[in-house]
């Protein structure tokens, strides 16, 4: 017999203070994402002491999705692989279509 605590669950499978990096998972879903779409451009966001690199991907209007990407190089070869654009966030900044399609969401929703 095992023996099962109560709050066993709920317990971090991961030490505290470490990242998980991209998965398959991840990379599956940008890909699918960014091929179902038009007009995508890539946008990274640096890795912080929260998070790993990210990249934001941006379709034609606005619609867009995050997921985590491992490095800018990543990001870059994602982004070659699909002929999508790639730009720093930190020196960009995000499009203007990107925050018009969330205000658009967010009123659509009540």
């Amino acid at each position: 017999m095992v023996r099962v605590g109560l709050f066993d669950s709920l317990r971090r499978k991961r030490r505290p203070g470490t990242l998980r990096g991209p998965s398959q998972g991840d990379t599956r879903h940008l890909g699918e994402w960014a091929d179902s779409r038009r007009g995508v451009e890539a946008y990274v966001e640096p890795k912080t002491t929260v998070t790993d690199t990210t990249v934001v991907l941006v379709a034609h209007d606005g619609e867009w999705t995050r997921r985590r990407i491992g490095s800018l190089d990543a990001a870059q070869q994602f982004g070659r692989k699909r002929g999508i654009p790639v730009y720093e966030v930190t020196k960009v900044g995000y499009p203007r279509r990107m925050r018009e399609y969330t205000q658009r969401q967010k009123r659509a929703q009540g």
